[in-house]
C-alpha cells in the first residue's frame, strides 16, 4: 500500500507541491501560496505552524470514515492506498464532509453539476510505479511517496538521527485507525492536528453504535406490545366485571383488536371512541 511522508522540518514553504497538484488535476492556477485553505480548487495547501510549514491534504485513512458514511459507494479505499471518489455515483448528500475527522472534502457550491473535491493521491501515477505529482515536484524532499511500511521506517530513521528536532511521533501511524499520509516534525506540528481524533478506526466506532439499533428497536417494539397487551387485558377484565353486575356500559369496554392496533379506545371519545 502506497502513501506519502511529509517532513515539516524539510519543507521550505515554496508551494511547488500545490502547483504540481493543480497542474496534475487540471485545477485553475493561482499566484497565491500562503494563507490558502483547502477548497474545491486547492487539494493541498501549505500553512505556517510556528517556524515550520505543514501540508494539509486528504490523509487517505486506512479505514476512511467518508467511505463508510457514503450511502452509494462514491468513495472507496483502494488496495494501492488512495481513497478515490467516483463522481458518477455521487448523489451530493455530503455525508462524507460531515464524517471526515480531518475536515478535508470540499464541495463545488457554485457549480451546476457540483462534485466533492479532494486529493486523490494520484492513483493513475501510483499504478504505473510513479511518485505522486507533489512528491516529484518537492525540491527539498519534504514530501516523498512510496510503500507505507517503508515510509514509516524512513520516518523513524529521521527521528532517531535528530531527536532534538522531531517530536517522538509519526502522525498517521494510528490516528483515526491509521492513514496513508504520514507526518513528522517538531512538537508544534503535532499540536496543530485536532487532539480529539482517536487512535481507533472511526467506521468501527460508528458500527458499534449502529449495530445496537436492531436490539434497541426490538426492545422498544417488545415494550409496546407488552403495553398493548396490558391495556387490552385491563379493558377485558373491566368489561367482564361490568357484565357480571348487569351494567349496560360493559360493551363500551370491549376493546376490539383492530381498535387496539389503531389506538382507538371505544370508552374514550378523545381517542376515537363514542
Amino acid at each position: 500500500m502506497y502513501g506519502i511522508l511529509f517532513d515539516a522540518n524539510l519543507c521550505v514553504g515554496c508551494g511547488a507541491c500545490m502547483e504540481a497538484c493543480r497542474a496534475e488535476n487540471g485545477l485553475p492556477e493561482s499566484d497565491e501560496t500562503e494563507g490558502l485553505k483547502l477548497s474545491a480548487t486547492d487539494y493541498c495547501v501549505v500553512e505556517e505552524v510556528g517556524d515550520v510549514y505543514l501540508r494539509r491534504m486528504c490523509m487517505h485513512c486506512l479505514e476512511p470514515s467518508c467511505a463508510s458514511a457514503c450511502p452509494v459507494g462514491a468513495l472507496h479505499k483502494t488496495s494501492l492506498g488512495p481513497v478515490e471518489y467516483d463522481f458518477e455515483k455521487c448523489i451530493g448528500c455530503r455525508y462524507c464532509m460531515v464524517a471526515c475527522p480531518f475536515s478535508v472534502p470540499r464541495y463545488e457550491w457554485n457549480s451546476v453539476t457540483p462534485r466533492v473535491r479532494k486529493c486523490q493521491l494520484c492513483p493513475h501515477r501510483l499504478s504505473k510505479g510513479l511518485p505522486t505529482a507533489c512528491s516529484e515536484a518537492c525540491p527539498a524532499e519534504a514530501t516523498v511517496s512510496g510503500e507505507r511500511s517503508e515510509l514509516l521506517a524512513e520516518a523513524w530513521r529521521r527521528i532517531s538521527e535528530d531527536p532534538d528536532s522531531y517530536a517522538p511521533r509519526v502522525y498517521g501511524t494510528t490516528e483515526a485507525g491509521g492513514t496513508s499520509v504520514l507526518v513528522i516534525g517538531p512538537p508544534e506540528v503535532m499540536a496543530a492536528f485536532d487532539p480529539r481524533i482517536p487512535n481507533e478506526s472511526l467506521p468501527h466506532k460508528t458500527w458499534v453504535v449502529l449495530s445496537q439499533i436492531p436490539t434497541a428497536v426490538g426492545t422498544a417494539g417488545g415494550g409496546l406490545l407488552a403495553i398493548n397487551w396490558i391495556i387490552r387485558r385491563r379493558m377485558a377484565l373491566t368489561a367482564e366485571r361490568l357484565r357480571k353486575n348487569g351494567d349496560e356500559h360493559a360493551q363500551s369496554f370491549e376493546l376490539k383488536e383492530e381498535d387496539a392496533l389503531a389506538g382507538i379506545d371505544p370508552s374514550d371519545p378523545g381517542k376515537g371512541g363514542v
